[in-house]
């Protein structure tokens, strides 16, 4: 299997984009309105999408058969601005908008999608899709079930209807912040992403479910110079909130972690290298827990054999006060979400309890597979996609322990506090990760802030190392991306301090 490459906590505004005409020249021009808003549901009000047209289009997707079948409409808006030393660099504003059509039929798939939602496109596109077979026409339904919008995320003013004029000021706040921080910072980067998905999913059986899913990010890069020697580092917040959630407590908090994690690289130090015990410290540390263990626990991998956990339901794979959950009903997380891109309700799924492997996450083809319910667990990335067992907010709970305990226990060993990048081989779990901030523990104690690190292991067995869990359990609030398979789609993840027993450090003897 090929080594995947996962991006967490990415700088806003990092892809390439152009300038709008109304930022070109100075920052003074700006526009003093968004574009025109989008209505509750675009798919109807635009473009005539109504239950009939939809049974018209579900008739010809499933002419030739079908065990599940159904619409993924989707609008997507997107705006990107960003601000280096003050002066607007970048900024964006882009649409995606068409309908993705599956059929399966037992381990068959058909997809297509248009970006033209008129009637004509989407049939042929049907059309398509219902190729793989050629069998008796599926019975569809007469009518829909309008299936209440989930309130995980509900938002008083739509990004949709947020001007520039009114982000400005919010990324002007946060640069002030930051270089109020600390008089060796010379230079500060601070981006803004906002996003506001609207989507329509109609299934064979009978459901049709709408959901508006906002969501922002926001980073602060800085750059710092002491006695000749310059160090970068920096820091983000991502949810499924509005522009209200940016208040002047949580843009406070920001600039100083931006702050403090670069100016600790002034004072850090890489460790010795070698075989010791590594504190994953709470929240960030998340991302290997996602990584390395998560990937495992998806059903796809399950049913082809392909994770070390596909004959492990039932069985012990940690310690008993070990449990690990992926849950899509955290209010407002970046990860969370009303309904799967199937359609299913997201729910919480015990996927380790006590130490027990008890669930893996399903989609709908993989839990007809394994005679289950879906869990919710059904992603994308996009209408051009097809849904596939995917994490949403994935985290370990609680355990016995504390943070303190844990320190004072090691004779030696480090603790992995924030990271920037990392490999994993999903099957096998074989994982890297580099830490840019951490801190060595001596005699049980903490003695200096160390950075520059890479850990080495493997996601399974570290999962067995893990021998104290902590009572301090944090959800990450950073902008994490996922990627699978070719398709990113948005996390979040978090867990309390953990002792791994041992792990391969790299460090300045490597």
């Amino acid at each position: 299997m090929k080594r995947r490459t996962f991006i967490g906590s990415v700088a806003a505004g990092s892809a390439v984009i152009a300038m709008p005409t109304f930022l070109a020249g100075c920052s003074e021009k700006v526009a003093t309105s968004p574009v025109a808003a989008t209505p509750a549901n675009p798919f109807m009000d635009w473009f005539g999408i109504d239950q009939q047209t939809i049974g018209t289009v579900m008739s010809k997707l499933t002419a030739n058969g079908a065990d599940t079948a159904e619409l993924y409409f989707e609008h997507a808006r997107v705006n990107s601005i960003a601000m280096e030393d003050g002066i607007v660099s970048r900024a964006s504003s882009s649409i995606q908008q068409g309908v993705g059509l599956r059929v399966v039929i037992g381990d068959q798939t058909g997809y297509a999608f248009t970006e033209d939602l008129t009637r004509d496109s989407m049939l042929k596109a049907a059309e398509t899709a219902a190729a793989i077979a050629r069998g008796n026409a599926a019975v569809v339904p007469q009518a829909y079930n309008p299936k209440d919008m989930g309130d995980r995320y509900t938002t008083t003013v739509p990004w949709a209807d947020v001007g520039v004029d009114q982000k400005l000021p919010v990324l002007r706040s946060v640069e002030a912040k930051v270089r109020a921080g600390d008089p060796a910072v010379t230079k500060v980067s601070v981006s803004l992403v906002d996003g506001d998905n609207r989507v329509l999913i109609a299934t064979l059986d009978g459901n049709l479910i709408m959901d508006q899913r906002p969501m922002t990010r926001m980073y602060a890069g800085v750059t710092a110079t002491r006695d000749g020697v310059t160090q970068s580092n920096g820091a983000n917040i991502a949810a499924r909130q509005d522009i209200a959630w940016y208040t002047d407590e949580r843009l406070d908090e920001l600039a100083k972690d931006a702050v403090d994690r670069t100016m600790i690289l002034f004072d850090s130090r890489r460790p010795p290298a070698g075989e010791m015990p590594v504190v994953l410290a709470a929240g960030a540390s998340g991302i290997l827990l996602h990584e390395a263990i998560g990937h495992g626990m998806e059903a796809d991998f399950n049913r082809k054999g392909r994770s070390i956990y596909s004959d492990m339901i039932g069985k012990k794979v940690a310690e008993p006060f070990v449990s690990i959950v992926d849950s899509g009903e955290i209010p407002n997380a970046r990860g969370a979400l009303n309904y799967d891109d199937e359609g299913n309700a997201c729910s919480e799924i015990v996927m380790v309890e006590d130490g027990i492997l008890r669930s893996y996450l399903h989609d709908t083809i993989s839990s007809r597979q394994y005679g289950l319910a879906p869990t919710g667990s059904g992603r994308r990335q996009s209408y051009k996609h097809e849904p596939m067992p995917r994490m949403t907010c994935t985290y370990m709970a609680n355990g016995p322990h504390t943070r303190e305990e844990i320190i004072a226990s090691m004779d030696h060993g480090i603790i992995a506090e924030t990271y920037t990048n990392g490999q994993v081989r999903i099957g096998e779990g074989d994982y890297t990760f580099y830490v840019k901030n951490g801190w060595l523990v001596e005699g049980g104690k903490v003695t200096a802030p160390i950075k520059d690190v890479n850990i080495i292991g493997n996601g399974p067995e570290s999962l067995t190392r893990i021998t104290m869990v902590a009572n301090d359990a944090t959800m990450d609030t950073g902008g994490w991306n996922c990627g699978k398979n070719g398709q990113t789609v948005p996390v979040s993840l978090g867990m309390p301090s953990v002792l791994v027993s041992s792990m391969t450090v790299g460090g300045q003897n490597a």
